[in-house]
């Protein structure tokens, strides 16, 4: 039957080792690592990540407008057969009146099955040219989850490689430490002579 003594390594004893007590510190120190210091990590990149894509968001929605284009250049009737899964889109030439009255073309995606006639539309810069639309909410809170989870992570395993590393390097020391008091007790307890 084994017996486990807690605690071990934070009391005096004879057979506590210095690299016992490295080893007893760094489990207090990882373990607060990652049930606080990650978390908390994660939790600040994500609201910075949030306020940076927020601020993202409100320049293009001020430098972005929308306008309603009719389809004009021919449209494909079918899509390759290569192109699978989501919402497919292509390009195709469009025209839009501007309020001074001058007709402006372009080429933007539309979706799928738009046909020429049909008024899509148009996401312009302020100097005219299609862009996409602007970062919605959803996006931007994509971008916070996704940034939040991947810090906290990120911390995490650089956490618990530190925690390797030094588990290692104390067992080593461990060891030496044991073969050097065995060489030093070995020869009372055998008799023979070091």
């Amino acid at each position: 039957m084994r017996t486990r003594v807690r605690g071990w390594r934070w009391r005096r004893n004879p057979l506590r080792r210095r690299s016992d007590v490295v080893e007893a510190w760094t489990v207090l120190t990882v373990a607060l690592l990652l049930f606080v210091g990650a978390p908390v990590l994660g939790a600040v990149s994500a609201w910075w990540a949030h306020g940076q894509a927020r601020e993202v968001a409100a320049e293009q929605r001020a430098d972005r407008h929308r306008v309603g284009a009719t389809v004009v250049g021919r449209t494909p009737d079918t899509l390759p057969s290569v192109q699978s899964g989501g919402p497919h889109s292509y390009r195709a030439t469009v025209r839009w009146s501007e309020p001074g009255g001058a007709e402006r073309t372009t080429t933007t995606r539309v979706a799928a099955g738009t046909r020429q006639g049909d008024v899509v539309d148009v996401w312009l810069d302020s100097r005219g040219r299609s862009v996409a639309p602007p970062t919605s909410d959803s996006a931007v809170w994509q971008h916070t989850v996704t940034i939040g989870a991947c810090s906290a992570l990120g911390a995490s395993l650089a956490v618990l490689l530190a925690n390797s590393v030094v588990r290692r390097t104390a067992l080593r020391h461990r060891l030496a430490e044991w073969e050097r008091e065995w060489a030093s007790t070995e020869p009372q307890w055998t008799h023979r002579r070091a």
